[in-house]
């Protein structure tokens, strides 16, 4: 593979990863579905990862930080374990000796940290409230720092948004339902990356839910 892969933050990147073939990761038991990354391994990083049922990967740090949910299955390490819906952030400089039992997918952000976020997050969404949003949307926030936020967002069916702009970029991986735009239909499974300035109109027709960030693409666009 040549590096960088889908590295250039300044253009719209679409992924289907449900058409996307597994790849074997650095531990035995473990696959991944790259989304974007930059050498070395130790660099940048999107994708998806699928452990094996009594997977265990050995202790590692995160240098640059690590973000995590949990799609499906059960996730652990030696802080405790984590059901599908938990969202987790380890810190740069943290580590850790994760794996899992049952078997579980991830998606998992590697090195977007801001240097001056250390906070250690884990959230349990299953058991947060939503709060309302514009329009009929419901929000769930799960961090913030500086520019970047990151939230669950549940759209009931039929909602429709403003058309707006990201300042800073948006991305979005989609749960659950499908989330549509002017520009195409994102099913289960669905990432999409917007850049600095870029404009849309969603909607949807069924209950979605997605995974957002935004405002942390503008410095990496810079660089």
């Amino acid at each position: 593979m040549d590096y960088p892969f889908h590295l250039n933050f300044s253009e719209r990147v679409i992924s289907e990863t449900h058409k996307l073939n597994w790849t074997p990761g650095p531990s035995p038991g473990v696959e991944r579905i790259i989304l974007e990354r930059e050498a070395p391994e130790s660099g940048r990083a999107t994708s998806i990862v699928r452990y094996a049922q009594n997977t265990f990967f050995k202790e590692h740090a995160h240098h640059l930080g690590e973000e995590i949910f949990v799609i499906s299955g059960e996730f652990v390490d030696e802080r405790g374990t984590y059901v599908a819906g938990t969202y987790i952030r380890n810190p740069p400089g943290s580590k850790h000796s994760p794996g899992s039992e049952k078997g579980c997918v991830l998606f998992v952000k590697l090195g977007h940290f801001d240097p001056g976020d250390l906070k250690s997050v884990t959230i349990n969404t299953n058991r947060e409230p939503w709060l309302p949003g514009h329009g009929g949307l419901q929000v769930m926030p799960l961090h913030h720092f500086k520019t970047e936020g990151t939230a669950l967002v549940k759209w009931p069916a039929g909602e429709k948004f403003l058309p707006h702009r990201h300042w800073g970029g948006e991305e979005i991986f989609v749960l659950s339902g499908q989330f549509v735009d002017e520009f195409s239909r994102y099913p289960v499974g669905t990432w999409i990356r917007s850049p600095h300035l870029s404009a849309h109109h969603p909607y949807v027709e069924e209950e979605t839910i997605i995974l957002v960030k935004t405002g942390h693409l503008l410095s990496f666009e810079q660089e």
